[in-house]
């Protein structure tokens, strides 16, 4: 005679319930990663500078070729201040990517005006290194509001001026450098002179006493 097949829904259930799981099994096996990833330092190449602007903005640039404006990408604008040097370069990096779109210093004839009468935009003529190469290029910078925009005229400005008295005080320190290496020069040159003629003098001053001498056993030779 034949079984029954388990028919009720219930007692079905429960004997699956009760039917151990694959996956609250502990098989006490330990599973090792498959690659150990260290850990890497990255350098941006803004170590030895500190930053005295940081502003988001959008860039663009001047298409010569096709007379028309480019962007660039948007991220953050910053000013930084080498710690030794102290000069100052402007950079920027787009937000998501990090690459640079903008990387020049802040020279004494760097100068930034209103866009077009846009007050939340400026332009300024840079040599920038960002692709590798120096290249002369028109920037126009967009900001958010028309007080960040006034704080990057302001700061740039300033840094400009400063960047201008620092070469100034080089060429003025250099300049006193080479007119004191002259005079110590000259106190040089009339100092050997100097020493030149006495020793002329103590030369001549023995050459007369040998003579005067030879003179002395002359006569006495005479007189014998």
């Amino acid at each position: 005679m034949a079984s029954t097949a388990k028919t009720d829904p219930e007692e079905h259930n429960r004997e699956e319930e009760n039917a151990p799981s694959a996956e609250d099994e502990d098989t006490g096996a330990e599973v090792a990663p498959i690659v150990k990833l260290e850990e890497v330092a990255i350098t941006t190449g803004e170590e030895d500078e500190d930053p005295i602007l940081d502003l988001k903005s959008k860039l663009y640039r001047f298409d010569k070729d096709g007379n028309q404006w480019k962007e660039r990408g948007v991220g953050t604008v910053k000013l930084l201040k080498h710690k030794v040097t102290g000069k100052v370069r402007l950079v920027m990096r787009q937000s998501k990517t990090l690459k640079i779109c903008a990387n020049h210093f802040v020279l004494p004839t760097m100068s930034v005006q209103e866009h077009a009468g846009n007050d939340k935009s400026c332009v300024w003529h840079a040599t920038d290194f960002a692709d590798g190469e120096l290249k002369d290029e028109l920037f126009a910078i967009r900001f958010p509001s028309v007080d960040n925009c006034k704080t990057f005229k302001e700061i740039v400005q300033e840094v400009a001026e400063s960047q201008g008295k620092n070469e100034e005080n080089k060429d003025a320190t250099a300049a006193a450098a080479d007119l004191l290496e002259k005079k110590l020069s000259v106190s040089e040159s009339k100092t050997d002179v100097k020493e030149q003629e006495e020793a002329k003098d103590k030369k001549e001053s023995a050459e007369e006493k040998t003579e005067a001498e030879a003179e002395k056993k002359e006569e006495s030779a005479s007189s014998a």
